[in-house]
């Protein structure tokens, strides 16, 4: 029957458990190691099933599955306890080493590692010297990681247009924030509503400072400038959520600035060391917030009046300096006034100027003309020269033939000669070569004579007034063929003519008066031309006879 029964224990912790037989020869009965573990479980279960704990937490580990596992520990013992996931989120004071709480649960066994350990069911601060050394020690840490570093302060804006506050919907705080707002300066607020004390504070604080930083400029809701934390006053445990590690990094890492004003002037919570700015109350952080709309009219007004009369008295200063640099400088017109009468004067030279130099390159021009000889005479000339040539040098072939005996085969129609005579034979050969070579040279000079008489003629014409008129221009001659080129020359009723480029003259009056009478210059009669000598007709040399 024992065996039986042992079963049935072994099936069930809850089962009752029946003692074993004892040994023949042995009052003890006896157990196996799960029936003792099991009645040490009960024994403990039953004797201590409701108890409260005070000692220092250590080494609190925090598992995969949200259990929390830590040891509770004073001068003299130590004991295991483990907090639950669900009494996890439900703890006002996380458990953090070396922190002194009293932890209210009840005592169990562990058979799988044959200790006993406590159920954590609530937790609180052993008094308040325990949670001002755990927010000191909280605040050297998070120092020690550069949150509370002024450096990393971001600058308030001088005139937020949106302000976000995170705070409760239903307290005074907010009603004293919009009604500071609106005596000062109002703007939009958004209100982020959270739970400021309590197990939920510090969570909903967190997600309200992100959220905030979550939104995107230019979207449906407008992103805030600028964000306040505010809370009324109250006790130390009651402002314990702005004490929290993930609050005070929450403000930390907040792009928008932020402004925390928890509890009254004397209240100190570590989320005022991580904000940009700490504001004693939540209506002094709605004065620092905004400025005074009316001070501000006032101080722009009083701006506009002392950048206006400093712009006038800027202006007036210009002004007199102006004035006394032109005292001293001289009359601009009368100074024009001379330049421009010189101007005139270097107009008119200049035109005279130029008038006499096309006087000059006409008469040069005209000297030049004078002493160049028709082509016509140059070749008669040359033409007679090289006939003259010719006949002498003919005569002196004869004679030289002559002379030297030679003789000439009419019936062969050449000369023969004697030995002796090859030599008078070969210069006459070179004689007949100069014939074609001088009529080759005389015509290469006549032809560069031919081409530099043609330059000269373009020349002419290029400094000829009548390609003046070929443009357009018409000459203002007087009767007596004197060009008129001044205006005091042509006086009323002068009469002149008005040479055109096809050397046409129209007769006119100045100024459509009656032409005066002026006496006819006497024409003198033109020479009449001289014959152009004839040239006379080359002569082609002709071989004489030796006979």
């Amino acid at each position: 029957m024992a065996a039986p029964q042992l079963k049935s224990a072994m099936t069930s912790e809850n089962a009752p458990l029946i003692a074993p037989e004892p040994r023949p020869g042995s009052n003890l009965p006896e157990f196996t190691v799960g029936d003792l573990a099991r009645r040490l479980k009960r024994s403990i279960e039953e004797e201590f099933g409701f108890v409260r704990v005070r000692g220092e937490i250590s080494q609190p580990k925090k598992h995969s599955s949200g259990h929390c596992y830590m040891r509770l520990k004073d001068d003299t013992a130590v004991i295991e306890a483990v907090c639950w996931r669900g009494t996890m989120a439900k703890l006002a004071v996380r458990p953090e080493e070396g922190l002194e709480v009293i932890v209210t649960g009840r005592m169990t066994t562990y058979p799988g590692r044959s200790q006993y350990q406590l159920i954590v069911e609530s937790m609180e601060l052993a008094g308040e010297g325990a949670l001002l050394k755990m927010l000191e020690e909280r605040k050297r840490r998070l120092t020690a990681e550069g949150l509370f570093d002024p450096a990393r302060k971001k600058r308030i804006p001088f005139l937020p247009d949106v302000i976000g506050v995170v705070t409760s919907p239903t307290g005074a705080v907010i009603r004293d924030i919009l009604h500071r707002l609106n005596d000062r300066f109002p703007r939009h607020v958004l209100l982020w509503p959270v739970a400021v004390q309590g197990e939920r504070a510090a969570a909903e604080v967190t997600a309200a400072i992100e959220g905030f930083n979550r939104i995107q400029p230019g979207g449906h809701i407008p992103r805030p400038d600028l964000i306040i934390v505010a809370r009324g006053g109250g006790s130390l445990e009651d402002l314990m959520a702005f004490n929290e590690e993930n609050v005070v990094r929450a403000a930390a890492a907040s792009a928008i600035p932020l402004i925390s004003a928890v509890g009254h002037e004397t209240d100190t919570t570590l989320i005022d060391f991580a904000s940009d700015l700490r504001a004693p109350t939540p209506t002094a952080a709605a004065e620092m917030a905004v400025p005074v709309r009316g001070e501000l009219l006032a101080q722009i007004l009083d701006d506009e009046r002392r950048l206006l009369a400093c712009a006038s008295r800027a202006v007036e200063d210009r002004r007199n300096r102006v004035e006394g640099l032109a005292r001293g400088l001289g009359d601009p017109r009368a100074l024009l006034e001379g330049h421009a009468q010189r101007l005139d004067d270097r107009a008119e030279r200049l035109n005279l100027a130029a008038s006499a130099l096309l006087e000059r390159r006409r008469t040069r021009v005209g000297e030049l003309a004078a002493k160049l000889r028709h082509p016509r005479e140059k070749l008669a000339q040359a033409g007679q020269k090289l006939a003259s040539e010719s006949r002498a040098l003919d005569s002196g072939l004869r004679h030289a033939l002559t002379t030297a005996g030679g003789r000439f085969d009419r019936v062969a129609g050449r000369l023969s000669l004697t030995p002796a005579r090859v030599k008078l034979d070969e210069g006459t050969r070179r004689v007949a070569d100069l014939t074609p070579r001088l009529d080759r040279s005389y015509a290469k000079g006549v032809a560069d004579k031919a081409a530099k008489l043609a330059s000269l003629g373009q020349l002419l014409e290029s400094y000829s007034y009548k390609g003046v008129l070929a443009r357009g221009f018409a000459l203002v001659e007087d009767r007596d063929g004197r060009p008129v080129t001044r205006a005091d020359q042509a006086t009323p009723g002068l009469a002149v003519n008005i040479v055109f480029a096809d050397d046409a003259k129209v007769a006119a009056t100045i100024d459509g008066g009656a032409p005066k009478a002026e006496a006819k210059p006497e024409v003198k009669a033109e020479p009449a031309p001289k014959p152009e000598k004839k040239a006379k007709p080359r002569v082609a040399p002709v071989q004489g006879t030796l006979f």
